[in-house]
């Protein structure tokens, strides 16, 4: 199978099996674990924070940044297509008690400007409004097709926010396609950000985890709220391992996802119904819409999948992911399958 459905299904590398059969252990709970000890320390120095803290997904680590900045009652500024919003199952009501007030990016880049998000806040509202807690960003922005955020934009927005109180968090599950595409550093980008999480598990090529970072105080309060979301794995070096090989020598290889991510965008532009916009195509996820083909979305999904090939639909819209174990001549045969599969029948 060619699996384009996203970058989570990567397989973990042979040196990376290696690196887990051999990974020195300890119980994590305890913060006795050697080999998830170093992830932690590597990742806070990658980023330049304080500290950092393994957690088992993402969602997790967006979650307990939600609970740790926000108190019940409180909003959370979001763009409407936010991965927080859309995806982590109403996590911030059910656990947080807060709500999410989402805003549109006007320009469609799924990445909102400071006069966007100031005209969602409540500051100093009347006591029965609910007071903004949080801004939430993303980079890059899954279902804005892998836009990225500069660390220009993102630290106007910090500046703004934290001159009114209100913390920022990022979402970084794929900040290093970000820092790929834009050639900055995942430092620069979140530099200001209260805290951040990003995936070790997308297209940094690990079978599981993702990393949340702050402060000290911060991370130390998030141990706390992971043991109680259920999240204290105890010989958890074991993924960590691969987590480490992940974090310092993925990144180094993501220009090539980039790279046929761009070389697929190409070629869906030249299938007759196929709307793509070619130039948004930046990172490693390609969305177009077939609507033109008419077609419906999930019916080509459905003949790609006979010609083992795996996609996503939603709406009128395909989404691909490009990532480690996609090759340009799968890229290829995906190509030839989608001409075949947009083509109505008479």
């Amino acid at each position: 199978m060619i699996d384009l459905r996203s970058d989570t299904v990567t397989k973990p590398t042979e040196a990376m099996r290696r690196a887990m059969a051999a990974a020195e252990v300890g119980d994590d709970v305890y913060g006795e674990d050697p080999t998830v000890n170093r992830l932690q320390e590597r990742a806070a120095e990658v980023f330049e924070k304080e500290a950092a803290l393994f957690v088992p997904t993402g969602s997790m680590g967006n979650q307990i940044a939600v609970k740790l900045h926000t108190k019940p009652g409180d909003e959370v500024v979001i763009e409407e297509r936010g991965h927080i919003f859309n995806y982590e199952m109403g996590t911030p009501a059910v656990v947080s008690g807060v709500m999410l007030r989402t805003v549109r990016s006007g320009n469609g880049c799924g990445h909102l400007t400071w006069d966007e998000i100031e005209t969602a806040l409540h500051i100093d509202q009347p006591y029965y409004s609910c007071p903004t807690g949080l801004i939430c960003l993303e980079n890059s922005h899954n279902f804005a097709g892998g836009s990225v955020m500069t660390a220009e934009h993102c630290s106007e927005i910090c500046e703004r926010a934290h001159a009114l109180g209100i913390p920022v968090h990022m979402d970084g599950a794929r900040i290093f396609n970000a820092s790929i595409a834009l050639n900055e550093s995942v430092a620069d980008l979140t530099r200001k950000c209260d805290s951040v999480q990003f995936c070790l598990s997308k297209g940094l090529g690990a079978p599981a985890g993702s990393i949340l970072l702050g402060s000290k105080e911060f991370i130390s309060e998030a141990r706390t709220w992971r043991k109680r979301f259920g999240g204290g794995m105890r010989q958890i070096g074991i993924l960590a391992a691969a987590g480490l090989m992940a974090l310092d020598e993925s990144p180094d290889r993501l220009h090539v996802d980039h790279d046929i991510a761009k070389r697929l965008a190409f070629g869906l532009a030249d299938i007759p119904g196929i709307d793509i916009d070619v130039e948004s195509v930046v990172t490693n996820i390609v969305i177009f819409d077939v609507a033109g083909t008419g077609k419906p979305a999930e019916a080509i999904c459905d003949s790609l999948r006979n010609d083992e090939i795996m996609a996503i639909s939603f709406g009128s819209r395909i989404r691909m992911v490009t990532h480690c174990d996609v090759s340009g001549t799968d890229i290829d045969k995906t190509l030839n399958s989608m001409k075949k599969a947009a083509v109505q029948q008479p």
